[in-house]
Parts: C-alpha cells; sequence; structure tokens
C-alpha cells in the first residue's frame, strides 16, 4: 500500500489515493509537525509549543500522549510508525519523499540541476502541483505560521524559476495572466515586475510593457522612497533601444547550462560595495535580506611550498562539468598542511564563485566541535539574513541556507572536520556550488572527490626550511638541513615548528637541531608516523623554553575558544597584563603561539590544534587539578570583573545590582582602563570568548555564582549588540544551574534579565513569567533585587494596554529605585509612568514626567534615559501637533542611541521622525526614514516596531490620498499588533483600517473595523 502525506494545503493523509480519517484538527497538527521533521525526533516540549502556541494544553501532556496514540493506530495498517526515542522524542518512521512538502523540496533541487530547459519545466510543473493551497491550511499558531512563511517564500521561489524557465523556451504567450496576477499579489518585487515587463514585450505589447515599468517606478518611490535596481533599469534601457538579444528564442530545447541570459531574463544587478560591511551588495534580492557577497576566506598563506600538483588537481576536480554541486574532501594526517591548502586552493579559485565564499573551522578534533547549527547561524548572516529572522530550528536554518545557495555560485571551505555527521547539513545544494572540506578522517560514507595529502616530498620540505631560514644559512649546512626534513618525517607542521625555532636563533647550527630530533624520534619510536614528528619538535621547543614560558604554555592550554587575549593570561597565571604580554611575545618567537588579528583592544593570539594538545598534556601531568581550579576561578573573576565595569560604563541597563562581590580577581585599574577606554569595542572583541568563559564556568562543580554573574553581566552588552541568541542560550544554561544549585541571588537576577529579553523580542507572557519568577525568588530581600523586575514587569502590563496595573507596578518600581539608588531604574519607572500619561491623553502631565526623567539622566550621565527621555518628548510634542519641536527631539534621540552604538533604540526614534516629517508635508525623505526603520525592524525580529512603522506608513499613505496602499499597511500592522496583544495600539490601527477602507469606498468594512476598534479600547 503507498501512503502518501500532505501538509502542504489540508493536512491530510492518502492511503492508495484514498482519505484516511487521522482525527480532528489538534491531532493533525500533532501529524503536521512530525511530517515537517520525517523520520527525525521530535521532543514532547517542541511538540507542544509548536501545536498548542502560547497556550499549553489542560491536563499536561496527556492530550498529547493520547493524540499521538491514535495516531499511531490510524497509521499502523501499512507499517507507518510513531517510534519513542531515546531523550523523550518521538519519530514518525516515514520517507521524507512521501511527504509532499519534502518531494517538492526534492522536485524543485532536482530542476535546478536538470540538464535542460524542457527537462526543467517538467520538474517545476510537478513540484508546483503539489500545492493544494496555503501549507497547513487551517493551522494558527507562532510555529506553523513561521513555517508557512518559509514554504510559501519556496513556492514563489518556484513559480519564478519556472517563469524563467518557460521564458527561454518562448512560451511568453501563455504568461501574461499569470503574471499580472503575481506582480499585483508582489506589487514590490523587481524579479516578477521584471518577467511581466519582459513577457508584455515579447507578446508585442511594448507600450504595456513600458508603463509597467513606469507603474513600479512611481509605487517603489511613493511607498519605499527608492528607485528600480540596475537589473530593472537594464531591462527597460534594452525595451527601449529594442534590443535583438531581448526577442524571443528561436529554439524551445535551449539548455540553462550552456546559455547565459539569452532571453533577457531577470539577474542580480551588478554589484555595488556596501557602506561599512565586507562584501558586497546586490539591489535584486528577496526582501528579507540583502544579497550579501560573503568573503570569508582567511588571508592566502604567505608560506606555501609545493604542492603544486596537488592544487592543480584540486582546481581541475572542482572546474569539472557536473549536474550537482561539486564536494572534494582532502584528507591527510595531522599537521600535513589541510588547513594551508584549502585556504591556498580556496584564493586560487575565488575568481570561479561570484556570490561570495564561506569557510568555517569546524574544531572537529577539539573538545568542542562546532555545531551545524551554530555554522549555519554565521553563514546566514554573511548571506545576508539579518538576525532577527534567523530560523530557530535546524532544520529551517538548513531549508533556508540551501534555498539561499540554489541560484547562486558560491565556494563553502569546511575545515578540520570530525564526520560526515557533522558536515552533512552544511553542504550547498545548488549547482554551481562547490565545497571543500579537510578532516584527518576519510569519511567513507560522504560522497565527493577526494584528495589526500602525503607528507612532503624531502625536496619540497627542504625549500620550506629555505623560506624560513634563508638559503645561504640552509645551504651551508645542507646535511643537517635534510636530516631535519627527514626527521620529521616531511610534514609540515614539524618542519615549520624546527624552522622556527632556528629562525629565532639565528646562531645556532643547524645540526644542534638535527642532532635532538634524531633523538627523540627514537625516543618516541611506539607513536604513530604522524604524531612523532610533531610531538618530538614541540617537545624539542618545549625543553629550550623558560621555566615561566613553560607554564605560561600549560596555562593557555585551560582557555576555552580558539583565540584570546593578553589579560585572560594575565588572569591565568596571576600576573600583571604587562608581564603576560611579554611572555606571549616569547611564545610569538618560537612559533608555538601566533599572533592573530589586531583589534580595537589590542591582539589576539592562537594556539594550533596540535600545540594545544601537546600543551594540555602537559598541563593535566604537570599542574595539579587544585592549581588549575584557581587559575580558572581567576580567569572566571577577571572576565566578571571587566564585563561590569564595561557594562557600568555603557549605563544601558537598569538592573542595579554590581556583579563585582562575585570577582575573585581583578586587573589592576589602570589595565583595565586601558582595556576598556572603548567598553563596546572591548565587548565586541571578547564576546564570544566571555561566553565560552562562563560555559566553562557553568559546565564545572563550582563557581555557579560568578558564572551566572557573568552572564548577568553581559545583559548590557548582548542589548547594545543586539546579540538576542547569545543572549537567550547563555542566560538560560545560566538560569537552570542557578535553580539547580539552589541559589536564589543569582537565579532571580537571570529571571529579571530574561524577562528584559523576551519583552524586547515581544515574547511578552514569556517576560512576564521571568519578572514575576524574579520578584517570587526576590521575596525578602532588600530593594535593590526588586525594583528593576518591578519596573520590568510594568513595563509589559503597560505594552499590553493593562494601565491600572502597569500604574501599580511602575509606582512600586519608583519607590524601591529610590531607596535602593538605582537612578537609572528610577528614570525608567517615571518615563513608564509618562508613557501611559501620553497614552492617556494626558500630555502635559507626560511632558512634565519626561522633563524630569531628562533632567536627572543628564546628571547621572544616563544616556539610554537621555535618548528615551528625549524620544517620548517627541512623541508628546506629535501629539500636540509641534511637529518641529518633535521632528527636532527625535533627531537628537536618534544621534544619542547611535553614539551609544543602540540601533534598535535609533530605529525607536528615527520611525516617529520619519512619521513627522510626512505630517510636515517632507513626504518622500519621511518615507525614505520609514522604510529603513521596517527593514531594520524586520532584521531584529521586532514585531512591535514594525508594526509602529506599517501604521505610520498607512498613515503617510492616507495622508496623499491613497487608500490602496494605506489598507495594505494598516491590515498588516493590525495583523502584528493583533499578535503581539497590543489592545490599545490595535484599536489604533483599526482605526486607521477604517479611515483607509472609508477613503476607498468600502464603508462596510470601515464600520466594521470600527466596532472592532471599540471592543479592543473596551478590553
Amino acid at each position: 500500500m503507498a501512503t502518501r502525506f500532505g501538509i502542504l494545503g489540508t493536512i491530510e493523509v492518502r492511503r492508495d489515493g484514498a482519505p484516511i480519517d487521522v482525527g480532528h484538527a489538534m491531532q493533525r497538527r500533532v501529524l503536521a509537525v512530525l511530517l515537517v521533521d520525517a523520520d527525525r525526533a521530535v521532543s514532547a516540549d517542541a511538540l507542544v509549543d509548536r501545536v498548542w502556541g502560547d497556550t499549553e494544553p489542560a491536563h499536561d501532556r496527556r492530550k498529547l500522549y493520547g493524540y499521538l496514540s491514535r495516531l499511531r493506530h490510524a497509521l499502523a495498517a501499512d507499517g507507518t510508525a510513531i517510534t519513542r526515542e531515546r531523550g523523550g522524542g518521538y519519530r514518525l518512521a516515514v520517507e521524507p519523499s512521501a511527504v509532499d512538502a519534502h518531494r517538492f523540496r526534492e522536485l524543485s533541487d532536482r530542476a535546478r540541476k536538470a540538464g535542460g530547459d524542457v527537462q526543467a519545466e517538467a520538474l517545476w510543473r510537478e513540484a508546483l502541483e503539489l500545492w493544494r493551497g496555503s501549507a497547513f491550511a487551517g493551522a494558527d499558531t507562532p510555529w506553523f505560521n513561521a513555517q508557512r512563511h518559509l514554504l510559501d517564500g519556496e513556492r514563489l521561489a518556484a513559480e519564478l524559476e519556472l517563469v524563467d524557465v518557460r521564458l527561454r523556451l518562448g512560451q511568453h504567450d501563455g504568461l501574461v495572466s499569470e503574471l499580472t496576477a503575481r506582480a499585483e499579489a508582489h506589487r514590490l518585487d523587481e524579479r516578477v515586475i521584471g518577467q511581466l515587463i519582459l513577457t508584455l514585450y515579447r507578446c508585442e505589447r511594448q507600450a504595456e510593457a513600458l508603463e509597467a515599468y513606469e507603474r513600479a517606478r512611481r509605487r517603489l518611490a511613493d511607498e519605499l522612497g527608492v528607485d528600480p535596481g540596475a537589473a530593472l533599469r537594464q531591462l527597460y534601457e534594452r525595451i527601449l533601444t529594442g534590443e535583438p538579444q531581448l526577442a524571443a528564442p528561436r529554439s524551445a530545447t535551449t539548455n540553462l547550462a550552456a546559455t547565459a541570459n539569452p532571453t533577457g531574463t531577470m539577474q542580480p544587478a551588478a554589484t555595488t560595495k556596501s557602506p561599512g560591511k565586507s562584501g558586497t551588495v546586490a539591489n535584486v534580492g528577496p526582501p528579507m535580506a540583502r544579497q550579501l557577497v560573503p568573503r570569508l576566506l582567511p588571508a592566502d598563506v604567505s608560506l606555501f611550498v609545493g604542492r603544486e600538483d596537488e592544487v592543480e588537481e584540486a582546481r581541475r576536480l572542482l572546474g569539472e562539468e557536473r549536474p550537482g554541486p561539486a564536494t572534494l574532501l582532502v584528507t591527510g594526517p595531522a599537521g600535513v598542511g589541510k588547513t594551508a591548502f584549502a585556504i591556498r586552493t580556496g584564493h586560487l579559485l575565488a575568481s570561479r564563485f561570484p556570490d561570495g565564499q564561506l569557510h568555517a573551522d569546524l574544531r572537529g578534533f577539539g573538545d568542542e566541535p562546532a555545531e551545524p547549527f551554530t555554522v549555519l547561524g554565521t553563514f546566514l548572516r554573511a548571506l545576508g539574513i539579518p538576525g532577527g529572522t534567523v530560523p530557530a530550528e535546524l532544520t529551517g536554518r538548513v531549508h533556508l541556507y540551501r534555498t539561499l545557495l540554489a541560484g547562486r555560485q558560491t565556494l563553502v571551505v569546511l575545515d578540520n572536520a570530525a564526520s560526515a555527521q557533522q558536515v552533512s547539513d552544511l553542504l550547498p545544494s545548488g549547482a554551481r556550488c562547490a565545497t571543500i572540506i579537510t578532516s584527518r578522517t576519510t569519511m567513507a560514507e560522504l560522497c565527493g572527490r577526494r584528495l589526500s595529502l602525503d607528507v612532503l616530498h624531502p625536496a619540497t620540505g627542504l625549500d620550506l626550511l629555505r623560506e624560513m631560514l634563508g638559503r645561504g644559512r640552509t645551504d651551508a649546512d645542507s646535511g643537517a638541513a635534510r636530516s631535519i626534513v627527514e626527521t620529521c618525517g616531511g610534514l609540515p607542521l614539524a618542519v615549520w615548528v624546527a624552522g622556527a625555532r632556528l629562525a629565532a636563533r639565528p646562531h645556532w647550527p643547524l645540526a644542534k637541531v638535527a642532532h635532538a630530533l634524531a633523538d627523540e624520534q627514537r625516543k618516541l619510536d611506539e607513536l604513530a608516523v604522524g604524531h612523532i614528528a610533531v610531538r618530538a619538535s614541540l617537545e624539542l621547543t618545549y625543553q629550550q623554553m623558560s621555566a615561566a614560558t613553560q607554564h605560561a604554555l600549560r596555562m593557555v592550554a585551560l582557555l576555552p575558544g580558539p583565540s584570546f587575549a593578553a589579560w585572560a593570561l594575565a588572569a591565568l597565571l596571576d600576573t600583571a597584563l604587562s608581564e603576560a604580554e611579554a611572555v606571549l611575545d616569547d611564545l610569538v618567537e618560537v612559533h608555538l603561539m601566533q599572533a592573530g588579528s589586531v583589534n580595537a583592544t589590542g591582539i589576539r593570539y592562537q594556539l594550533h590544534d596540535l600545540v594545544r594538545l601537546f600543551a594540555r598534556e602537559r598541563t593535566e601531568s604537570d599542574v595539579p587539578e587544585r592549581d588549575r581550579t584557581a587559575a580558572l576561578t581567576r580567569l572566571l573573576g577577571a572576565s566578571l570583573h571587566l564585563a561590569d565595569l564595561a557594562a557600568d560604563t555603557l549605563s544601558v541597563d537598569f538592573q542595579g545590582i554590581s556583579q563585582l562581590d562575585l570577582a575573585s580577581w581583578r586587573l589592576a585599574a589602570a589595565d583595565a582602563d586601558q582595556l576598556l577606554a572603548d567598553p563596546l569595542a572591548w565587548f565586541n572583541d571578547e564576546r564570544q570568548f566571555l561566553i565560552d568563559v562562563a560555559e566553562q564556568a557553568l559546565d564545572g562543580t563550582e563557581g555557579v555564582a560568578p558564572a551566572a554573574g557573568l552572564a548577568t553581566a553581559l545583559t548590557t552588552l548582548f542589548q547594545v549588540g543586539s546579540h538576542f541568541d547569545d543572549w537567550e542560550r547563555l542566560q538560560n544554561r545560566a538560569l537552570k544551574a542557578a535553580l539547580s544549585n539552589g541559589d536564589r541571588h543569582s537565579a532571580a537576577k537571570v529571571h529579571r534579565c530574561l524577562g528584559e529579553l523576551t519583552t524586547i523580542l515581544d515574547r511578552y507572557p514569556e517576560a512576564v513569567d521571568h519578572f514575576e519568577q524574579a520578584l517570587l525568588l526576590a521575596e525578602g530581600e532588600g530593594p535593590t533585587y526588586r525594583a528593576s523586575a518591578t519596573a520590568g514587569l510594568a513595563y509589559v502590563h503597560r505594552l499590553l494596554g493593562q494601565y491600572s496595573t502597569a500604574v501599580l507596578r511602575f509606582e512600586e518600581a519608583a519607590e524601591l529605585a529610590e531607596a535602593a539608588g538605582n537612578v537609572n531604574c528610577l528614570v525608567y519607572a517615571t518615563n513608564g509612568l509618562g508613557v501611559i500619561d501620553l497614552e492617556l491623553g494626558r500630555v502635559e502631565a507626560a511632558i512634565a514626567r519626561f522633563t524630569k526623567c531628562l533632567r536627572v539622566s543628564r546628571v547621572a550621565g544616563y544616556r539610554p534615559g537621555e535618548a528615551q527621555a528625549l524620544r517620548c518628548l517627541g512623541q508628546s510634542h506629535r501629539a500636540l501637533g509641534a511637529y518641529p519641536a518633535a521632528a527636532d527631539a527625535y533627531r537628537r534621540a536618534v544621534a544619542m542611541s547611535e553614539d551609544l552604538g543602540d540601533r534598535l533604540s535609533a530605529t525607536h526614534a528615527t520611525c516617529w521622525l520619519g512619521d513627522v516629517l510626512i505630517r510636515q508635508g517632507e513626504h518622500r525623505e519621511g518615507r525614505r526614514l520609514l522604510a529603513r526603520s521596517l527593514w531594520i525592524y524586520r532584521e531584529f525580529g521586532n514585531l512591535w516596531g514594525e508594526a509602529a512603522t506599517l501604521y505610520a506608513l498607512a498613515e503617510a499613505q492616507l495622508a496623499v490620498g491613497r487608500p490602496a496602499p494605506a489598507r495594505r499597511r494598516a491590515k498588516a500592522a493590525v495583523m502584528l499588533w493583533r499578535q503581539i496583544g497590543s489592545s490599545r495600539w490595535l484599536a489604533i490601527g483599526l482605526d486607521t483600517l477604517a479611515e483607509a477602507h472609508a477613503l476607498a469606498g468600502d464603508h462596510t468594512a470601515a464600520a466594521r473595523a470600527r466596532d472592532e476598534a471599540e471592543g479592543a479600547r473596551k478590553a
């Protein structure tokens, strides 16, 4: 029996073509969640969250288990099973190809790789015929909505690809109606518009094609304040000049792989430099992201000899014609030079991959291998996906990554991989992409071409030594030079370490090292050849170092992460910063340490993974455990001390609880001041290292309070930099550790910080729970622990329109803050009361509160409070119709927030500045600022800000008498405010929607919107 599962429409199951009953709507949702992750385990928590959203089922998990039991029974007839996996997850044992969504993606991949347009057309049509309506029809939870949005994007992409194929096949006559409807539905999508214009032109409707371009130009200018992209402008100019290449193709069997834009279909525009970014930006791209061209390859290696044959072979293998993406696995023993080879080859091939090069060190053989989830997050951001819209689950990240690369020509370099499993989700599916993987293992299960690197030929090893020491010195003692290369077994890393020692000591004869290496070879003849040479070289170098430098190398092995700054070693060694820098210079001199990038706050240092392994072995054998523990305690203390000072200097947060009493070790004040001269730059340099230190401490058995303190101290720095993923992941770990250890103080602080995060992310029920838990844990404590949590809880009640509760909480928070001496929190609470006054029409009272906040913030040096007060004064002036005064306040708020590096707060002011400029008649500039705000809010995933901007854009369209775009914007804003649960702003948005309906002549819809607005106000 053939069973097929459908989620691209209603959720259904068919056996031999006949529908089978799989239960009511909620039970079908459970099935749909399992189908999305077909043949993969889904945890019970994830099932509940995805199926019920914010409202968990009554009676705990019994409903879920009942649905699973009934589904098992319904599907059992053909052997389809739902199994309970280890760890508590559930897996639907079904081939993904039996699920229409997975089948759609499979067919889409095959269509992109098709050898010709006729085959591609058939595959695209087959893929799109699987759609029966809106995906997961009737399912309305945040997770289902996000999945539906993702699938809708893939469906649109497939439709556009099919149109391109049909245009190449000369089928333009049948496309006009379809493209006209699609262009109306996607009025700002330049690719859709270009396809319509080209189709009209080929149907000998040139006047209509030019008119369609003019409509699009006006719409882009009116709604976004921008001109058409370069690709659309070029198509317009080619139509005006009657370029022959735009004519319909004569042949209906054009081979896609053999033609390059022969028909004039829309292609990515010529790229231009993006200000302030590393890469280039194409003018045509999906609305969620700019098409960045990433250049993530590390700098080309300067010391690279030999390997000419291997490099040429790699270029040949990656340049061959093929039906799909190329994969090259470079294997060989540790230290053979795989990383250098991959980087050199990548640079040589870069011109073949104009859409960029991605690179990741997977650290496959270290203590903390890189997770595909994390690497995909880095890659997606490098490809232009805003941080707030990167999918929160691995499957979503994989699908989005492959969708983005499907039509691009991109090189991916995955260095130091441990297994095929680690790289499988990172392989692109685009036919014009290529991947270079390096690994010490053969990865038998990986499909692709293989290239094995062997040790260097003696002559090449000698060339490497000459490059390091100079020809004269090497040739003067050629016998010893050859002995060094031979004793090292031709392993490049061993030759490099030996050469580095000799280069640092020009007075040493080569024979000294040659004889020593030969001795060590005999001592370690029980080890594998690759490891013998490396360990002998490292051991020899180690024994020649001073005791202090040896101890420093052992201590460095305790550090987490791939790179560090000198202050971290100072803490491990319990010494001054200058002493740590001096010993690092000694390690760099003998090439056991690499001086990496020089950032705003100093040099970052790195250990090769084999050197780290050697140092760690020495640490375990030579350093007592109590000394290791003490060193790591000092590292945690130094990290906590610097992070808390940086946060205090920036003065962004309002928690008001110093973490310094938890810091067991501190740098000297002068050293700390030097490092934190620019606290934001310091954090940007150290962010990942500080996270690694906190996580390392949380993994230990002691030190939960300072580890949680470090996680708490990073709140300000996470907030300013909008590192919301890091914020949530680290503090959830800290919260779990604190609760497990019965540390109520730490748990209260972390709950408060997570409440702030979930407020920013518009997850208000979670925010309320975090703040209430913080207050519950702080019962019996003084005002210091309760003030900020009370203020945060009040803020959420205000956002939800629960004004009476919010006022009581804000007043309580103000009293607690005053008693605790927490000026930031006092300003925050007073400002919150002012916002409520403003939203309830008490404008003069609001102005008085905001003016007080401005004055107190300036005296206290609380610049975020000052920026917030200016922004709220701007809102007050706007409410009074004093638009010039409002614009001035907003501009000052924008400047101050940008100076702090707080893009989100700057955008809050920019949005309303755009609104008042429109009200003053400066429509073009106002719409430009609103469009920019909309992109930034979407980048951060800030729903409230997105809704406010859409509302302002709707008002702007009403101001110039354009009801149709006003209705679209207002409907979108209403939908978001309804999702957020903000009743007051929902009512305001509905008022604007009613006005747009009325202006369009739809008085019935207008009345309905007004009635709903009235209901929202009463609620």
